[in-house]
Order: C-alpha cells, then structure tokens, then sequence
C-alpha cells in the first residue's frame, strides 16, 4: 500500500495548497489593470447592471483558485467587449440581451470543444513555437498599452513605474501595496471631491436576479455571430493554448490540459449569463500579472474573487467610484509589468532552434497586430519550416 501511495504520487502529484499570505494579497491585484475598463466600458456604454457583472466574476475567480489552485486568471473576453461596448458592428446596434446570447454561445463552443477532445486536437496541430510566440506578443502588446495608459500623465507613471520596480522582489513590502496606496492618494489629490463621493455610497445587500427573462432566439443567435464568434480565434490562442503552455511552465507540478481549460471556460460562460454576466476566459496576461506581483497558489485568485463579490453585493450601483481610486497611470504600471512577466517568459524556452525561434518571432510580431492573424499565420509558418517548403 506504502509503495502504491509512493507511486500514485510520482504519476500525479499532490497539488500545492492555496495560500492567503501577504504575498498572495499583492499578487491578487496583478490583473486589475485589464479588468477595471473593461467592467467599466460595459456598465457605462451598455448600461449593463454592475451587481451581475462583478458577481459572475467574483463566482468564476473563486472557482477557478479553489479548482486549479495556481492563480489561474478569469478576465473579460476583449474582443467580444471591444465589439459590444464600442458597437463595432455597424449593421446592428448590441444590446444586453446580445451580450448574454454572446456568453451563452461561448460557453455551448467551449464546452463542446472541450468534452469532445477536439481542443486538444487543434492546440496539437498549433505547435509549441506558435504559442510561445502569442505569448511574446501579447507580452509586448501590454507593455505598448501600459506605456500609453502611463503617458496620459507621465510624472505620476513614472514614479510608479520606478517604485514597483524596486519593489518587486520585497516580500516584506510588495511592490503591489505600495503601489495602490500610492494610486489612491494619486486619485485623491487629483480628484479633490472623490473622499466625499465614497463617504456617499450606500451600502446596502442587493442580490442578483435571473437576468435571462427577455432573451429572445433572435438575440442569441445575433450575439453570437456578431460578439461571440470573433472572438473564438484569439480564445484559442490566448485563452486556451497560451494559458496552458505558461501554467504549465511555471508551475509543473500542477498541470493543465487544454481539454479541461475549454471546459471550464465553456462553464462559465454557460453560467455568468444567467445573473447578468459578460464573455470571458482564463487569459495568459492575467496569470503573468498575478505571479509578477507575487502570487504563487489560487489563494490570490480566492482572495480577489471574494472582494470582487462582496462590491457587487453592497456596493454594485456605486463600483464607478470605487474605480476612481485606480488612476489610469497606475494602472498603466500594472499592465506593463504583467506585459514583461509574459515576454520574459518565451526566454526560457526550451528546445527551440532557428526554425522555432523564427516561428516564434514572426507569431509575435503579427500578434502585436491582430492575435487572431498572428495565430494563423504563425501556424503556417511553423508547419511550412518543418515541411521543408519555407527554410532559412
């Protein structure tokens, strides 16, 4: 019995348990860069209700700490958001109703995927150079947007940027709770009414309601087509081949596949429209914002999900100026650094040649584009190399 416990443990070892240390605090806040405008964007352009927003998101984020016990990121799928909230497609005017058409048809894609195996599939034909360089990209394509939202007010960016720098390796004081201190007095200084708006907000329990009752077939299915299906190629990518590829590389003892990662990306999708929820997925800059500023196990993933819940709960009609307290400068410092943790994370890439190198490179170039496009044309770089038919 002693022997088979041994190897029960070699084959597939215990998962590390969920910690809520100081680092896992700090680390906790590493994704809010990319999730504060996008909650925003919907709240105010398509006046969707924050409570069922931020409470589907506080329910996925507890979820996938307490499941995957690393912290493993749930974000807002950007390019369904960028579509619904910016109303890209100029034939159709997106309403809520779409929206949650949109994050129910995600969900049956993801979730069919997954228990059919054809995810794995398609992430096999992919090839590791394809994904390493998503992840360079996407790398990239952060610190780009970090710089700008840092340059909205340079000064302030600047000094934040320097501050968490110096303090990313402190343990006693991580660089994570340093900076939003330093963000919310930033905000206050700047915005001279923002202490009289908070003393203002009333706190007071709202439950989530069934937020379905007026879908009609008409809108899931103009949700899907205009919201949900473009985003499908950059969740592939990012979302399902890239996440994998970078947990698995920082935290090998406790491994994922791509088939579970469709799953549980197909239910949550299925659930968060029913209490008002948006598109989204476990994006690979979220997990490289998380672990950059600390976070180790699910805990910091726990830790967020369960503020995150208890806003939506007591304070959902007034999260706007609770946002306030994020300047976008700072906010900037966060993406920035989460955009450096990814790219810094191809550098150790193992086994690759010139042939990958060369993948890897122009998938990252293209993905500073498009990631979509840098998906695809990556993909047939990589198998035209190994084909002989493109050499070098």
């Amino acid at each position: 019995m002693a022997y088979l416990k041994s190897l029960l443990a070699v084959i597939a070892p215990a998962p590390s348990k969920n910690r809520f240390d100081r680092q896992e605090w700090a680390g906790a806040f590493g994704d809010i860069g990319t999730l504060i405008p996008f909650v925003v964007a919907y709240i105010t352009l398509l006046d969707m209700n924050p409570l069922g927003v931020l409470f589907a998101f506080g329910l996925a984020k507890i979820a996938s700490g307490l499941y995957y016990r690393t912290p493993f990121p749930v974000q807002p799928m950007k390019a369904s958001g960028a579509i619904a909230t910016t109303q890209a497609a100029q034939t159709i005017t997106i309403t809520q109703d779409m929206v949650y058409g949109a994050g129910l048809a995600t969900g049956i894609i993801w979730f069919l995927l997954g228990v059919t195996g054809l995810t794995r599939r398609v992430a096999e034909l992919v090839g590791r150079p394809v994904a390493q360089g998503i992840i360079l990209g996407l790398g990239f394509s952060f610190m780009l947007e970090g710089i700008k939202m840092m340059a909205q007010a340079w000064l302030i960016g600047g000094i934040a940027l320097a501050g968490t720098f110096l303090l990313l390796a402190n343990k006693k004081l991580p660089a994570m709770m340093v900076l939003l201190i330093f963000g919310a007095m930033t905000a206050f200084i700047q915005t001279p009414g923002l202490a009289s708006e908070l003393k203002s907000i009333d706190f007071r329990l709202q439950l989530p309601e069934w937020a379905l009752g007026t879908l009609t077939w008409r809108d899931f299915l103009l949700g899907a087509f205009f919201v949900a299906l473009p985003q499908v190629p950059l969740t592939l990518s990012n979302a399902i081949i890239a996440i994998t590829e970078e947990n698995n590389s920082l935290f090998p003892d406790r491994r994922v596949t791509e088939k579970g990662v469709s799953i549980s990306t197909g239910i949550m999708n299925l659930l968060a429209p029913m209490v008002g929820g948006v598109p989204m997925c476990h994006g690979a800059g979220g997990m490289a914002g998380h672990s950059a500023f600390g976070a180790r196990t699910g805990g910091a993933m726990i830790i967020l999900g369960s503020i995150i819940v208890l806003l939506a709960l007591f304070s959902g009609d007034s999260i706007h100026v609770i946002f306030k307290m994020f300047p976008d400068p700072v906010l900037g410092v966060i993406v920035f650094v989460t955009g450096a943790q990814l790219a810094l994370g191809t550098c150790a890439a193992k086994g690759f040649g010139k042939k990958e190198n060369f993948a890897m490179l122009v998938t990252a170039a293209f993905g500073l584009w498009n990631i979509g496009i840098g998906f695809v044309a990556g993909m047939l770089l990589h198998h035209a190399l190994q084909r002989g038919i493109v050499k070098l």
